[in-house]
């Protein structure tokens, strides 16, 4: 039997109408935010704005906020410390609510084809390629791009 899919996707440089066509392009069913902070200066990508959108198209939206890197991990991110990202997230995932969300996370992606959203375009330099690390090892994973705006 062929391993579960999972597909990741930052939306550094990409608008919201091409973040989507991307996601239905690939069957996407549930797109799983996966930043501490689900708010961005980036018209189109706030929680509330990005939910609704997603949801006009059958998409649903999961807020996985103890998924997302603390502070310091996301200074070391965008240091290019990858090191400092690792360490810092690591501990994240330890906490009881990071391993909770991991597992409500996972048993979704089981169901549904779900796609792990964070900002930074290269999943190797974001948190979401550690989490995937950590909790989805046996799944295929594709990292999507989108369009450059």
């Amino acid at each position: 039997m062929a391993n579960p899919q999972l597909f990741t996707i930052g939306y550094q440089q990409a608008t919201q109408p091409g973040l989507i066509a991307l996601l239905q392009e690939h069957g996407i069913t549930l797109l799983a935010d996966v930043r501490a902070r689900a708010q961005s200066r980036k018209p189109g990508f706030s929680k509330s704005n990005l939910a609704a959108s997603l949801a006009e198209e059958g998409i649903a939206y999961r807020h996985f906020r103890d998924l997302g890197t603390p502070p310091e991990g996301r200074a070391a991110a965008r240091r290019g410390d990858r090191e400092t990202l690792r360490e810092v997230y690591s501990g994240q995932l330890e906490l009881p609510e990071a391993l909770a969300a991991m597992a409500e996370l996972r048993a979704l992606a089981l169901e549904r084809v779900t796609c792990l959203l964070c900002y930074c375009r290269e999943a190797e330099k974001c948190h979401r390629h550690l989490l995937v690390e950590a909790a989805f090892d046996d799944f295929a994973v594709t990292d999507l791009q989108p369009a450059i705006a």
